[in-house]
């Protein structure tokens, strides 16, 4: 069994971990710690002990991972008590404000032989395994472009802004999902091409972004805005031989938001309207067109490779190399923002 505790107890708890948590009998939620309970605005889970006391949590031994959901630049703070109470630790994203903090925080669990790493619970979107089973099957030959976007038409959030804040900044706040996808499944690229723009111009908030990640002659370009009224398809691949469309995203956020549980059979899971397209052509040069069942998504599985890191000793999924290759891209894509 791991035991774990939680310091937060807002919508990233309740919402992105909680539920998935409560699907896996091998780990058992003890202790949320939070500083204000008359703010709590979401149903307490049975069993577990609530408190405003961050000591009775790092001091517990029966706990041995604490999850940290509170905003991004608490995190710091937090991990290093975490860790200095000899406690291994998940962090929300994005992980720190800074590579340096990230490799300082590294240090210091390694150090200790404990481990710690960011909850990158977008590696199992569905969308994302989906295009992996794709390349994979290697319809589309070799592989030479791949396209991904997040886009939404929510122009009263940046209208409503009026500074910018590079740790809070769009690119940091869904970068750190979509170029954490690239990394996990591409790894280091050999250049990267940074277009991060504050659309509403200087002293607001960063609204779009457009990075272009180069592996050799295959670019991977990752792509958001709030100023599309409709969203560019979720991922396009391009290869010598096809192309495959994944129009609509990974559904389990809007089983969320939806108060739709995993609990059910059909949560986050794609139905026909969802599937995306490969187009293919043969070696007689006959076009095949074919619809692509989804692979399913599941947040959970990031608590599953932390239980058989912690657990079973055995290597954690999202190393500490990827989660800094990431930090350094959001540094360098905002630094020129004012």
């Amino acid at each position: 069994m791991l035991t774990i505790g939680y310091i937060g107890n807002g919508k990233s708890t309740n919402r992105y971990h909680l539920p998935f948590v409560q699907q896996r009998d091998h780990i058992k939620v003890k202790t949320i710690y939070r500083r204000s309970p008359e703010r709590d605005q979401w149903d307490k889970m049975e069993g577990v002990h609530y408190t405003t006391d961050l000591e009775e949590l790092l001091q517990d031994k029966e706990i041995q991972l604490i999850v940290i959901c509170t905003r991004y630049d608490s995190h710091y703070e937090y991990a290093k008590q975490v860790l200095a109470h000899d406690k291994h630790c998940l962090v929300e994203k994005p992980f720190m404000e800074t590579s340096e903090q990230a490799k300082e925080i590294f240090a210091l669990a390694k150090e200790k032989g404990l481990i710690i790493q960011a909850y990158q619970n977008r590696r199992f979107d569905s969308d994302f395994l989906t295009v992996q089973k794709v390349i994979e099957e290697g319809k589309v030959g070799e592989l030479l472009e791949v396209e991904m976007h997040f886009d939404y038409y929510r122009p009263h959030v940046p209208e409503s802004v009026n500074s910018f804040n590079a740790a809070a900044s769009f690119l940091y706040e869904h970068g750190c999902h979509t170029l954490d996808q690239v990394v996990s499944y591409f790894g280091k690229p050999d250049h990267v091409y940074y277009d991060v723009r504050q659309l509403l111009g200087p002293g607001r908030m960063n609204d779009y972004f457009d990075l272009d990640l180069y592996y050799g002659k295959l670019k991977v370009s990752v792509k958001s805005s709030y100023f599309r009224l409709k969203s560019r398809p979720s991922f396009v691949v391009y290869g010598t031989k096809g192309c495959f469309v994944k129009q609509t995203k990974d559904r389990q956020e809007e089983h969320l938001k939806l108060f739709h549980m995993p609990d059910h059979d059909d949560f986050g899971v794609d139905t026909l309207e969802h599937y995306g397209v490969l187009t293919s052509i043969d070696e007689e040069g006959t076009v095949h067109e074919e619809t692509v069942k989804s692979v399913n998504g599941d947040y959970g599985r990031v608590y599953d490779d932390l239980y058989e890191a912690v657990i079973n000793g055995k290597e954690k999924a999202i190393t500490d190399q990827e989660t800094l290759w990431q930090m350094e891209m959001l540094e360098t894509g905002v630094k020129h923002l004012k």
